[in-house]
C-alpha cells in the first residue's frame, strides 16, 4: 500500500476540502476568541458591548460546530477508507454531502455577519445555544439544517461502504476503525432529533412569522437533547485517534481493540439520555427528571475511565518497546520531540482535568453554584477547546502527510506550537474556573461592578482577568503558528521527498477476541433508543402540558398525556 493520496485520490481530495474547511474556521472562530477574552477582561476594547454578541455567536459557532465537524467528517472519510480498503460507493456523493455541509455554513454565516452592520436587519446573535427566546434570521436556522443534512448523509454514505464490505467479507469482524465510525455516527443520528425538530417545526416557523410564540422550555430542552451529546461527537473522533494513532506514536501497539469497542457501543447508549443536566436551574422540570440526568451522566465516567486505562497502557507497552523501564521512568522513552506525540499526550492530560471539573457541572447540588459563571467555558475550554482542538492540531501532523503526499515543515515548529496551546489553555482555563467560582457571569460583554472588591485566595480578579488575556493572546499566536505550518506543508514550501506510508499495528488483543455481540448494532441502537425514551417522554409532555407547543394554553394532546403525567411524575420527584 501506498499513501492515502495515491491510493484513493478522488477520497483524498475529500478529507483535504473538509480540513481546508475546518481550519478556515478554526482560523475564524480561534481570533472572534481572542477579540472577547481582550474585551471582556477590559485589556483591548475594539468592539461595542452589543456587538460583543456577534463575536460570541461567530465564536461559538466557528469553533464548536463547523471546526470540529468539519475534521471529523475529513477523518472519518479517511478512517472508513482506509481501514475497509476500499473506495467509496459512489465519489458524487461523497462530494455531495461535503458541498451540502458547506452550502449550510455560507448561510449560516451569512445570517449571523449580518449582526456587524445595520445595513441589513439580518443577525443572529443567539450563541451557540440557538434555542428560544433568542430569535435568528431564517437563513441561520435553514444554514444549520442543511449542514446537519450533510453529515446524515455522510453518515449513510459510510455505512453503504460498510455493507458493500460486509457483502465481500461475510462473517469477518468489522475493523476498528470502521466500527468506530458507525457507532459515532448512530449516536449522532439520535442526538440530531431533538435539534432538527427544534429548528424545523418551532425556531424556523417562529423566525418567518408563520407562528407568534414558541415554548422557550420545550426548545431549551431540544436543544440539550443534542447539546450535550455533541460534545461527545467532538470527542469520539478524538478517542479513535488515542486508540489508533497515540500507541504507534509510542512505539507500539493498542493494547485492547475490544475495550475500545465496549467504550464506542457505550457512547451509543449513554450520551443522548442526559442533557436535562444542562438544566438544573429550570423550573419547569421536575426534580426527578433532572437526578435520572444525573445518574445517567455519571454512568459516562465509565468509558471516560476505561479509555484512561487503555490508552495509557497503550503509551506504556510502546515505551517499554522504546526501551522504557521502572514505574514511571518509562515516560521518558516516550517521542516527546514528535508533536503528533506531544500534543495528543498534552491534550489527554487536559482532558483528565476537564473530567474532574465535569463532575462539578454534572452534580446537581455543585452546579447551583457554578451554573452560568465563567467556570462553565472554563470547563469546555478544556474539552472542545484542548482535548479536541489540541488533538485535532497534534494528529494533522501525523495525517498531513498522508493526505497531501508533503511531509511535516518543521518537526520543531509543530513541537513548539502544541506546548505553546497547552500553556495558554493552562492560563486561560485555570483563571476562568476561578472566577468562575468568585460569581463572575458568562455571556458579559462588560462584567465589571463599581466599588466591588474580591480577593480569591491566589489573586485577586484584575489578576485573574490578566491570566485570561495573556492566555488569549498565546493561544493566538500558537494558532497563526498552526495555520501558517499547515500552509507550509500543504504547498510543500521546502520541496521534499514524499513521505513514508503509514502502517498502523495491530492491536495486542485483537477483535477476535471481542464479544460476537459487540456487532450487533442494531441491538445496542435499541437500548439506546428506549434510555432515551424512558429519560425524555415525561419531561416533555409535562413541558407540552404546561405551555402547549408555541407557549400558550395546555393542547389535546398535552390533554391526553395529562392523566399519565399525574399519575407518574410524584413517583419521580425528589424528596428533601
Amino acid at each position: 500500500m501506498g499513501l492515502f493520496v495515491d491510493d484513493y485520490p478522488d477520497e483524498a481530495w475529500v478529507v483535504r476540502a473538509a480540513l481546508a474547511s475546518s481550519f478556515l474556521a478554526l482560523l475564524i472562530g480561534g481570533l472572534m476568541g481572542t477579540i472577547q477574552a481582550l474585551h471582556r477582561t477590559g485589556f483591548l476594547q475594539v468592539i461595542e458591548n452589543s456587538t460583543y454578541y456577534t463575536v460570541l455567536t461567530l465564536h461559538g459557532v466557528s469553533l464548536v460546530i463547523l471546526f470540529t465537524i468539519f475534521f471529523l467528517v475529513g477523518f472519518y472519510q479517511w478512517a472508513i477508507t482506509d481501514s475497509l480498503q476500499r473506495p467509496s460507493e459512489n465519489i458524487r456523493l461523497t462530494k455531495a454531502w461535503y458541498g451540502l455541509m458547506v452550502l449550510g455554513t455560507l448561510m449560516a454565516s451569512i445570517a449571523i455577519l449580518g449582526g456587524f452592520t445595520d445595513v441589513t436587519d439580518m443577525s443572529a446573535d443567539v450563541l451557540f445555544t440557538f434555542y428560544a427566546p433568542l430569535e435568528a434570521h431564517p437563513l441561520f436556522y435553514l444554514g444549520l439544517a442543511t449542514f446537519i443534512i450533510g453529515t446524515w448523509v455522510a453518515g449513510f454514505d459510510w455505512f453503504r461502504s460498510w455493507w458493500a464490505w460486509r457483502k465481500d467479507n461475510p462473517g469477518e469482524r468489522t475493523p476498528l476503525r470502521t466500527f468506530m465510525v458507525l457507532t459515532t455516527m448512530l449516536m449522532w443520528y439520535l442526538a440530531t432529533i431533538g435539534v432538527a425538530v427544534a429548528v424545523i417545526f418551532f425556531l424556523l416557523p417562529w423566525s418567518l412569522g408563520l407562528v407568534d410564540s414558541v415554548n422557550a422550555l420545550l426548545t431549551r430542552t431540544l436543544f440539550w437533547f443534542f447539546g450535550h451529546p455533541v460534545v461527545y461527537f467532538w470527542l469520539m473522533p478524538v478517542y479513535m485517534m488515542w486508540y489508533v494513532i497515540l500507541p504507534k506514536l509510542s512505539g507500539g501497539r493498542l493494547f485492547s481493540d475490544p475495550l475500545a469497542r465496549i467504550v464506542f457501543v457505550l457512547f451509543l447508549i449513554l450520551s443522548v439520555p442526559t442533557g436535562i443536566h444542562h438544566q438544573y436551574l429550570d423550573p419547569g422540570i421536575a426534580e426527578g427528571f433532572k437526578y435520572l440526568a444525573m445518574t445517567n451522566t455519571m454512568f459516562l465516567l465509565l468509558p471516560s475511565l476505561l479509555t484512561a486505562f487503555t490508552v495509557v497502557a497503550s503509551m506504556e507497552h510502546g515505551a517499554r518497546q522504546r526501551g522504557g523501564t521502572g514505574y514511571f521512568r518509562w515516560l521518558t522513552a516516550l517521542p516527546w520531540d514528535k508533536p503528533a506525540f506531544t500534543g495528543m499526550a498534552l491534550a489527554g492530560l487536559m482532558f483528565a482535568a476537564a473530567g474532574f471539573s465535569g463532575m462539578v457541572n454534572a452534580g446537581m447540588n455543585l452546579n447551583y453554584l457554578v451554573h452560568n459563571t465563567m467556570w462553565v467555558p472554563g470547563h469546555f475550554h478544556l474539552t472542545v477547546g484542548t482535548a479536541v482542538a489540541l488533538t485535532f492540531m497534534a494528529v494533522t501532523y501525523w495525517f498531513l502527510p498522508q493526505i497531501t503526499g508533503n511531509k511535516v515543515f518543521s518537526k520543531r515548529l509543530g513541537l513548539w506550537q502544541v506546548v505553546l496551546w497547552f500553556v495558554g489553555m493552562v492560563f486561560m482555563a485555570n483563571a476562568m474556573h476561578r472566577v468562575g467560582l468568585g460569581g463572575e457571569p458568562r455571556r458579559t460583554a462588560d462584567p465589571f461592578y463599581d466599588g466591588v472588591v474580591f480577593d480569591t485566595a491566589l489573586g485577586s480578579i484584575s489578576e485573574l482577568h490578566f491570566q485570561i488575556a495573556l492566555g488569549g493572546v498565546l493561544l493566538t499566536v500558537s494558532l497563526l503558528m498552526f495555520i501558517a505550518h499547515v500552509a507550509l506543508t500543504w504547498f510543500d514550501v521546502a520541496n521534499r521527498s514524499t513521505p513514508e506510508p503509514e502502517v498502523l499495528p495491530p492491536a495486542l488483543s485483537g477483535p477476535e477476541h471481542a464479544p460476537a455481540v459487540l456487532e450487533n448494532l442494531r441491538l445496542w441502537t435499541g437500548i439506546a433508543i428506549v434510555l432515551i425514551v424512558l429519560t425524555y417522554t415525561l419531561p416533555l409532555a409535562s413541558i407540552i402540558s404546561s405551555s402547549g407547543f408555541f407557549g400558550q394554553a395546555g393542547t389535546i394532546v398535552a390533554g391526553m398525556l395529562d392523566l399519565v403525567i399525574t399519575v407518574a411524575q410524584p413517583l419521580l420527584e425528589v424528596g428533601p
